[in-house]
């Protein structure tokens, strides 16, 4: 098994370990493999989508950050049916975004979102 090192923020790091500690993993690299496995299934399934899909998008994001996220709804505006916005507690916000279109807008605006350093969390529900 190879060895590779990552770099984790402090706050992220507690996360981890709490995770580690409640579902009951032995090391931190098994929640990191577990996470990367999670990951590479979403991907795939993603990779297979075609046609007209209905979808929900979900963003966490601070507020500050309501720009970059406008930037983006604007550029795929034509598959986007419904936005909801909604104040979280420590100045963040969530979007819920209804969507319908070509598979390829809704991963293409996906990736956007889950690119953007500015959004703490992206999840793309297949309806």
């Amino acid at each position: 098994m190879a060895i590779v090192s990552i770099s984790l923020k402090d706050n992220l790091l507690r996360e981890v370990d709490k995770l580690s500690a409640d579902v009951g993993y032995s090391a931190r690299s098994e929640v990191v493999r577990a996470g990367l496995r999670m990951l590479l299934e979403e991907h795939d399934a993603r990779s297979k989508l075609a046609g007209q899909v209905d979808a929900l998008l979900l963003l966490v994001h601070d507020e500050k950050s309501f720009e970059h996220i406008s930037r983006i709804r604007g550029k795929y505006q034509s598959i986007v049916k419904t936005q909801l916005h909604s104040h979280l507690g420590n100045d963040k916000c969530l979007e819920v975004l209804l969507l319908y279109g070509d598979a390829v807008d809704i991963k293409g605006m996906a990736a956007d979102y889950q690119s953007n350093k500015k959004i703490h969390n992206t999840k793309l529900v297949i309806l």
